[in-house]
């Protein structure tokens, strides 16, 4: 029992940090133009010295797509090692149904596909879109874009099936009854 409470806890663990991840991935693009928005003095004479504001922000977007990329890229080598473990947690707990093994594998076969298949290619287009101007379409922005809903939705699909994971954990289960060899009452003694 034990061990399903842990099991519990890691599987809390990996939807936290996802929900963690998607808000800092997102944080970060708005702080350039947070901090673009209101500079200070200083940041008025750098912002001059990279040539203007678009040239600011440019340099900007990409040091936080680049702290993105390491980050996602860092996150889901944790995530294959969470799943792992979840797993493996999931099977020394005695948790071998059907449903229990079956949500946890899709979650991580879901981060196996993000890291080894979709991340690396949104990261070259990425670095490929990195400095074309806003705006600008190209072929590169259109399937960054497309694999970056798919990321989402692929995101969106482990988190509900971390959820129901969690549900189906937490919630009581009947344990079979175990068979007497007299299958009939007892009855008072005093006969």
């Amino acid at each position: 029992m034990h061990l399903t409470r842990i099991a519990t806890l890691l599987l809390g663990v990996w939807l936290g940090g996802c929900l963690f991840m998607d808000t800092v991935a997102t944080q970060n693009f708005r702080s350039v133009d947070r901090m673009l928005s209101a500079p200070t003095a200083q940041m008025k004479e750098r912002i001059q010295a990279l040539g203007g504001h678009d040239a600011a922000r440019a340099l900007l977007r990409y040091q936080a797509s680049e702290q993105n990329r390491q980050y996602f890229a860092t996150w889901e080598s944790t995530q294959i090692g969470l799943g792992l473990l979840l797993i493996l947690m999931l099977v020394v707990a005695g948790q071998r149904d059907r449903v229990t093994l079956w949500l946890a594998a899709l979650m991580l076969g879901v981060v196996l596909l993000m890291h080894f298949f979709l991340t690396p290619e949104i990261i070259r287009l990425g670095r490929a879109m990195d400095f074309t101007p806003e705006g600008r379409p190209s072929g590169e922005s259109t399937r960054f874009w497309i694999l970056h809903g798919v990321y989402s939705a692929l995101e969106l699909i482990k988190l509900g099936w971390g959820l129901a994971l969690g549900v189906w954990l937490v919630l009581p289960r009947k344990k079979p009854q175990q068979m007497t060899a007299d299958p009939l009452p007892a009855t008072a003694s005093g006969d």
